[in-house]
């Protein structure tokens, strides 16, 4: 393996396949290396993408596992793409950021989001989440949902995600579903706020411009060295990954500005309160 390896999100993907495969067979990582002739460092390795898979090894897993030829097949697809082309997703391979981001959610351990006009998808309700989409995109609602559900479950984690996330105050004064449903969301947003683990800021509007203005984005960080930090981007069409790090780097510091251009902890809580209160 190189020492520079770091995996794209495609290769997690695939590596996330792999443990499911063993995981639906009720397999130890002994078992599963035995049985195919690899030691159980490497097949973790594999799942857990610090090192490519290759997709002979693919192949051979698919074999012993018993996996449905056409399942193994598109995995050795997606992992012969991998190879050729280790930072972008693409060329015909089937790989879908939108309906992979929660998985990156629950393995992340820190979440850095900005947004302009919604509140962030880790902190919707599902009242205020069916508003935005009008019950007519029942897929992205399944997915904000597991969103949703992969913050919540790492809550109870020994290592909690960190999520701190900084947005315009649009997002408290556009009444999304009605004065119900926006007051319920508005209050979630106060209570989440409180958790240890979370960070909220607004950006007023007398802030007038600031960094990333109109540009929203999601910053994942990951406690593996071989896996690079990933900033999501996610429009009405589809959502993408970027993962080159000089840009992911840029993220980075647009959000640290954007954290001082934004009120602190506390007013941003009193600004959600009034905002709340007046609905």
């Amino acid at each position: 393996m190189p020492k520079d390896f770091r995996a794209t999100t495609l290769e997690r993907a695939i590596g996330r396949q792999l443990a499911g495969w063993r995981a639906e067979r009720e397999l130890s990582l002994a078992e599963a290396g035995q049985r195919v002739g690899f030691s159980s460092a490497k097949l973790s390795m594999m799942e857990n993408a610090v090192q490519p898979s290759a997709p002979v090894d693919i192949m051979a897993l698919g074999y012993v596992y018993k996996v449905p030829t056409p399942e193994w097949q598109s995995v050795v697809l997606r992992a012969q793409h991998a190879e050729r082309a280790r930072v972008r997703s693409g060329g015909g391979v089937r790989f879908d950021p939108a309906a992979d981001f929660a998985n990156l959610v629950f393995e992340a351990t820190s979440l850095s989001v900005f947004t302009v006009d919604l509140v962030p998808a880790v902190f919707q309700l599902p009242g205020y989440t069916n508003a935005v989409l009008q019950d007519d995109d029942p897929v992205r609602t399944a997915r904000l949902a597991m969103v949703r559900e992969a913050w919540a479950t790492r809550q109870g984690d020994r290592d909690p995600l960190v999520v701190r996330v900084v947005f315009a105050e649009a997002v408290l004064r556009q009444v999304v579903g009605g004065p119900r449903v926006m007051k319920a969301q508005l209050l979630h947003l106060m209570e989440v706020s409180e958790q240890e683990t979370v960070s909220v800021r607004v950006v007023p509007r007398g802030a007038g411009a600031y960094p990333a203005m109109g540009s929203p984005f999601t910053l994942l960080g990951f406690p593996h060295r071989q896996h690079d930090d990933v900033v999501y981007l996610e429009t009405f069409l589809k959502g993408e990954y970027v993962e080159e790090p000089g840009l992911t780097a840029e993220c980075g510091a647009r959000f640290a500005r954007l954290r001082e251009v934004a009120l602190g902890e506390g007013e941003s809580l009193e600004f959600i309160a009034e905002a709340a209160a007046q609905l």
